[in-house]
């Protein structure tokens, strides 16, 4: 199998060459160069063991696609998905390699009005991505019919399995034609699924491909020990300091998501949770914002997670470690996908070091330790990025539109002033050394008793450090307070306390968030950041 180093090994047409460089697929992945000749030579059925995130969209579109003709007035190829986002996520990526193909796709399944699909199948379709549910929805109203398909690919075997869709999926099977090539996919084979595949396929090959192969090639896999309170500063820093950064962060509970979704967004960056609780059109609706980076930053729970497939995932972070092995394999694979490269950072606690160790093992992976960027390094990092995107962009010419404006400015003020002030105006604080407040003991700042708070207000709201003893007062109640630093930002200050009065406002201003009120936290969970965008 070497010889398929490139796409052009597959005697695929031009134009799918074409919509492949465009896409920027050139070295195909272990599952397209097993399964693509399979299906291109078209006499056998096959069994692929690969888990979400190896290529095989593309490992059976390709072949598909190069080999149907459109407008033939009937369904040509059914793909079963077992949720309505990777249904969605499949027929996208069909959408995407047919290029100028004369193809319709579409996806069918639960929570559309049937109304609509109807009107779509019924002006001709040629592939169907759909939930198993839909799917006969359809067939038992007469919507659709499926005994002359050429293909039929079920994706994801083991999760239909597990959602207890295997007798829906029979129901479907025995609504097709013998004469069908068919695919199945799971990321493990259960003997249900091979007692499926068994009977209701013909001569078959069987192709497994390791997960673990492709999480070494293209993921870059970190770990950093620290504590329980270090984490979300970590957090923090790890994204400012790497640029572009578009990535999931993975907890093990519903309420850590919004937590520390709420806590990213209060500190400025697009960020929002996935989890159990939202309705489905909440859920598709983060998405949506997710896969178009209105959103760079998702958290998320492992099931919540499920079906999200994105092959330009900059970076996984497993805020929390998960429970087992797999669901580590799991996550780390989401990211360095489709040939390209990714990041996976692990947050190891003393307490979880011997847990982490056995995932390592198991993974049979290469784990770098790495230590918590400091806040020089990411100041430096970020003033090195920013200089070289301006750079960029004066290069590529992507500044006239705000050439009036420029020359306006510096008909009445310096040039350096001027640079100076927008400069300012995009970073406000968040370029000092205080905005990255170091991690101590137990993730608190503290010194001779004294400790340092985070307080959410700031310039912005006129407050001043002579205002500060008597605004907390008023709000807090305790009198004589002994502040022994107070610093002022612009939507934000820092304060100095002898630890009994710092427990005694932390206590006080608990409720503050709900009531939409400044309030008080640890600084070292909280220094919040200068907004970039609103």
């Amino acid at each position: 199998m070497t010889r398929f180093e490139s796409f052009k090994a597959f005697d695929l047409s031009q134009g799918m060459l074409d919509v492949l460089e465009k896409k920027g697929f050139f070295k195909p992945t272990p599952i397209q160069i097993h399964v693509i000749p399979l299906l291109m030579k078209g006499d056998r059925d096959v069994i692929g063991q690969a888990q979400t995130g190896t290529g095989k969209t593309a490992a059976f579109g390709i072949p598909i696609i190069e080999k149907l003709t459109g407008n033939t007035g009937s369904i040509q190829a059914l793909v079963l998905t077992p949720t309505r986002e990777l249904a969605l996520q499949v027929s996208e990526e069909l959408e995407s390699l047919k290029g100028d193909k004369s193809i319709k796709i579409v996806p069918l399944y639960g929570g559309q009005a049937i109304r609509n699909q109807l009107k779509i199948l019924s002006s001709g379709v040629d592939i169907v991505v759909g939930t198993p549910g839909r799917i006969i929805d359809h067939l038992e109203k007469g919507n659709i019919e499926l005994d002359s398909i050429s293909y039929l690919v079920l994706d994801e075997a083991d999760e239909m399995l597990n959602m207890g869709f295997i007798e829906d999926v029979k129901k479907i099977f025995r609504s097709t034609n013998e004469s069908k090539q068919m695919l199945l996919f799971s990321a493990t084979m259960p003997t249900p699924i091979l007692k499926l595949a068994k009977k209701h396929m013909r001569n078959h090959d069987f192709v497994s491909v390791s997960q673990d192969d492709i999480i070494a090639e293209f993921t870059d896999q970190v770990y950093l020990e620290l504590t329980e309170e270090q984490k979300f500063e970590a957090l923090c820093r790890l994204i400012d300091i790497n640029d572009g950064f578009y990535g999931l962060v993975f907890c093990n509970t519903k309420s850590d998501t919004i937590d520390i979704s709420q806590r990213l967004s209060e500190r400025g960056y697009a960020a929002d949770a996935l989890n159990g609780d939202l309705t489905q059109d909440q859920r598709e609706g983060i998405l949506k914002k997710f896969k178009i980076k209105r959103l760079n930053i998702l958290v998320a729970t492992d099931v919540a997670a499920r079906g999200i497939d994105i092959v330009e995932l900059t970076h996984v972070i497993n805020y929390s470690l998960p429970q087992d092995a797999e669901s580590y394999i799991h996550r780390i694979g989401r990211t360095g996908r489709a040939g390209k490269q990714g990041t996976a950072i692990t947050f190891v606690t003393p307490a979880d070091s011997r847990r982490f160790e056995s995932f390592v093992r198991a993974a049979n992976a290469d784990v770098r330790k790495e230590t918590i960027p400091s806040a020089k390094e990411v100041i430096s990092t970020r003033t090195k990025n920013f200089k070289h995107d301006i750079g960029q962009m004066i290069k590529a010419g992507e500044y006239h539109d705000f050439l009036k404006m420029a020359d306006a400015l510096l008909d009445r003020q310096q040039p350096s002033a001027v640079v100076a002030s927008l400069l300012k105006y995009y970073f406000q604080d968040t370029l000092k050394e205080e905005h990255y407040p170091e991690p101590d003991v137990g993730g608190l700042k503290i010194d001779k008793g004294k400790i340092r708070l985070f307080i959410a207000t700031g310039e912005y709201e006129g407050m001043t450090p002579e205002k500060m003893p008597a605004f907390l007062s008023r709000e807090s109640g305790i009198n004589e307070l002994e502040l022994e630093t107070v610093e002022v930002f612009s939507k934000f200050s820092f304060i100095t306390v002898p630890k009994n009065q710092a427990d005694m406002l932390l206590k006080r201003f608990a409720d503050m968030r709900k009531r939409n009120r400044p309030f008080v936290e640890l600084a070292m969970n909280s220094t919040v950041r200068e907004n970039r965008k609103k």
